[in-house]
């Protein structure tokens, strides 16, 4: 293993992104993906959250958008470790993938210019890569 995964695109790190298609059960729903759960989770009415267990990753994303919480900037950076968290511990398979990191340093390089989640473009180290951050988290939390 490299010392550094710089994509979740490629085959082999595809899993660590929340496209991934993985179940993810967070507040009493299941979702087709960590991306679908976290989206959900903008909105406050827990009802609302129901149409997104039967989204895929890339349609919940855009119906995220159009979801103004509150308190989201406070919020998200812990939404967001609360769903891997729970992509990771109730898929036994990924969890195993993700150990199987070893001590690498993840990095969510894109070219969608992200530099909240990941880093933009792939491979600069520009951008404060919160998901890589959690990803890397989790990893040590789990290996306890």
């Amino acid at each position: 293993m490299s010392n550094i995964v710089k994509t979740f695109h490629s085959p082999e790190h595809r899993f660590l992104s929340n496209f991934w298609p993985c179940t993810v059960q967070v507040s009493g729903l299941a979702y087709r993906s960590s991306e679908a759960a976290y989206q959900a989770l903008k909105c406050t009415n827990p009802a609302e959250r129901l149409k997104f267990t039967l989204m895929q990753p890339g349609e919940a994303k855009r119906a995220g958008k159009h979801i103004h919480r509150p308190d989201w900037a406070d919020a998200k950076l812990d939404v967001m470790y609360r769903v891997v968290w729970a992509k990771f511990t109730q898929n036994k398979d990924l969890k195993a993938k993700l150990l199987a990191t070893g001590r690498a340093r993840l990095e969510e390089g894109n070219y969608w210019h992200d530099r909240f989640w990941g880093v933009s473009p792939v491979g600069s180290g520009d951008g404060l890569n919160h998901l890589g951050q959690i990803l890397m988290r989790i990893r040590r939390e789990l290996k306890k």
